[in-house]
Order: structure tokens, then C-alpha cells, then sequence
């Protein structure tokens, strides 16, 4: 009986040929045991494909036993205001989202598993930056092991759903592997570890190509999700949606920005400092030197509300957005 292999299929057989790592010829095998034709014609083909996945996976698993320090790829060090790492599966529009709002790298193909390794780029809110990062896309039955850490390290995860394409098959995958990762917050999820550690991160869903899909899509999309996600619209094609997107991802990091003056100069309104709401005038002297913050006596400030520009204020004076500081030391 003839296989009657598709082109989705044949590309996918490329993609595994070309691999240069077994992490990627796993993703390479997921994708074409997706793709081939379900019929008697290719029942060998399919057990050869599971064969040599199970292969590779315990070669994997097994190499990552053995001794040797090994680099961590997934880890993705802070920077800028915050963290939104995104989350997705194949051709979703990840890729697509971090090239339309940063400068970083990524590789926007229609071939899926494009993205391997976590491609970090800075996104700006005005004068914030803010870091995104894109990463390897995830199936119903694969997920690179070392990658939910990067989740539980961020401070927002992006679930990316491509809402002209099985926007609740996506949906149901991402969110799967979200919450057996604890990493989705609800009545059945600790906030926290054993150890004190935060576990549920915010979560957002950010819609890719709106400009392809039916009208009422994301609305049907939220009614036949059980969590009430917040839904962002995008169109890389048309820039609809990336300025509020950036905006609401600011306002969910739940920051003040500050701006440093020194006596007797001008303030320095290009980088402003970055602190959680809530965070005092000491609080910034240790963000800009901890050895300073000792010798910290006063402040003025400028900006604020319910105060005088250039009033004293105390070491315990809550900032507020976009606020003046000029630091007193001894």
C-alpha cells in the first residue's frame, strides 16, 4: 500500500537529515510522526519514527546523567525593567513578535522549530527597556527539559497562540504544559514552594495574525478557555497591537522608573532607574550603589504628587512613576 507522503512531511524529513544535534533531531521526529499519514501503508514507517525518537530521548536523558559541567542554554540572565518569555507551538508567530519589537536575531521561517535555544532581545517602553525572549516551540508530547526553568526564573510568560490556525488545539498544549509545570496560578496551585520560592508567574496570551483570522475569533478563543487570560491582539504583518502590547506588558511588571540627579546638575532623563511599586528613596540609594545607600542622609524631589518640586523628603518616601530623586550622602 503506498505511504502517499505529504510535502509537510518531506520537509520535515529535511529538517531531521540536516540536524547537527540530537535535541533538534528529536523535535525534527516529533514533527514528522505529526505529519505522516495515518493509514496501514505507513505503519512501519510510523513504528521506525517512534523507534529511533525513543533512541534519541534516552540518549538525551542519559548524557545529561553522566558527569561534566554542563552550560545551562535555557538560562537567560535579566535585564532591563523585567522578563516576558514566550511560550508556543510550532509556527505560532514567536519569532515574528520578538523581531517586531526588538533587535534581536531570530530566525521568522514558515518551517516549524525554527528557534532552538532562547533568543533574548530588549523591547522599549518609551524609555524603558524591557527584555523579551523568544523560545523552541512546544508539542503535545515534547518539550525540552531544561526550558521550564527559564519560565520560573521571568516575570511574565507570553503565551503565543496564532488565532488563524487551531487557536484552542494551541491553547490546550500550551496551557498543559504550563500548569503541570505549577507554573499557572488558580485554587490548585501553591504560590509558593517549600523552599519560599514564587511558583505561578503572570500570564498573558498574545494573539498573532488577527489580520487573517475570522472576526469573533479571540472572543470564541476566551469563552472555550476555562482560565481568564488576558487577551492581547497582534499582527506582525500590519504592526497592529505592538504598541499596546508593550505598554500593557510594562504596566504588568508593576514598576516605577526614577530618574537620578546629582546637586546642582540636571537630572539624567535618558535611563531611569527601574524598582517595584512600593519601593522607597533608600530603596534606590542601594540600587545605585550599596555602599553609598549607608551613607544616605537626605533627598529632594521633583515630580511627585501631594509635594513641592525640589522638597526634602525622607529615606522612607515611597517613589512613584517617573519621580525626580536627588540623593544627600554624608
Amino acid at each position: 500500500m503506498p505511504a502517499n507522503l505529504t510535502p509537510d512531511y518531506f520537509k520535515a524529513e529535511k529538517w531531521f537529515k540536516s540536524a547537527s544535534t540530537d535535541e533538534e533531531r528529536i523535535l525534527a521526529l516529533e514533527e514528522m510522526l505529526r505529519v505522516i499519514p495515518k493509514h496501514k501503508g505507513t505503519d512501519h514507517m510510523r513504528a521506525d519514527l517512534r523507534k529511533k525518537l525513543s533512541k534519541l530521548r534516552t540518549a538525551v536523558e542519559e548524557g545529561g546523567k553522566k558527569g561534566g559541567k554542563r552550560t545551562d542554554i535555557f538560562h537567560v540572565p535579566k535585564n532591563g525593567a523585567g522578563q516576558l518569555v514566550l511560550v508556543g507551538t510550532p509556527n505560532c508567530g514567536k519569532s515574528s513578535v520578538v523581531a517586531a519589537v526588538s533587535k534581536a536575531s531570530v530566525n521568522v521561517t514558515d518551517f516549524p522549530f525554527a528557534t532552538q535555544t532562547p533568543v533574548p532581545g530588549m523591547m522599549y517602553h518609551e524609555d524603558v527597556q524591557i527584555e523579551i525572549v523568544d523560545m523552541p516551540p512546544i508539542t503535545p508530547d515534547y518539550a525540552p527539559a531544561g526550558m521550564v526553568n527559564t519560565y520560573r526564573n521571568c516575570d511574565i510568560i507570553g503565551i503565543v497562540i496564532d488565532v488563524a490556525a487551531d487557536p484552542l488545539e494551541q491553547m490546550e498544549v500550551c496551557t498543559e504544559y504550563l500548569q503541570s509545570h505549577r507554573l499557572l496560578p488558580d485554587e490548585n496551585t501553591d504560590e509558593q514552594d517549600e523552599q519560599g520560592n514564587r511558583l505561578a508567574r503572570k500570564t498573558i496570551v498574545i494573539c498573532t495574525k488577527i489580520d487573517a483570522a475570522p472576526d469573533g475569533t479571540i472572543e470564541t478563543l476566551a469563552e472555550l478557555t476555562e482560565r481568564d487570560f488576558e487577551y492581547l491582539p497582534f499582527s506582525a504583518h500590519t504592526g497592529e497591537g505592538l504598541h499596546e502590547m508593550v505598554a500593557r506588558v510594562f504596566e504588568l511588571l508593576n514598576v516605577v522608573r526614577v530618574y537620578a540627579k546629582k546637586p546642582g546638575k540636571e537630572p539624567d532623563m535618558k535611563e531611569p532607574f527601574t524598582l517595584d511599586k512600593g519601593s522607597t528613596v533608600e530603596d534606590l540609594a542601594f540600587t545605585i550603589h550599596r555602599e553609598l545607600a549607608e551613607k544616605l542622609q537626605s533627598a529632594r524631589a521633583w515630580n511627585a504628587p501631594d509635594i513641592h518640586d525640589g522638597q526634602n523628603v525622607q529615606k522612607t518616601h515611597e517613589l512613584t512613576d517617573k519621580e525626580i530623586i536627588e540623593l544627600h550622602f554624608a
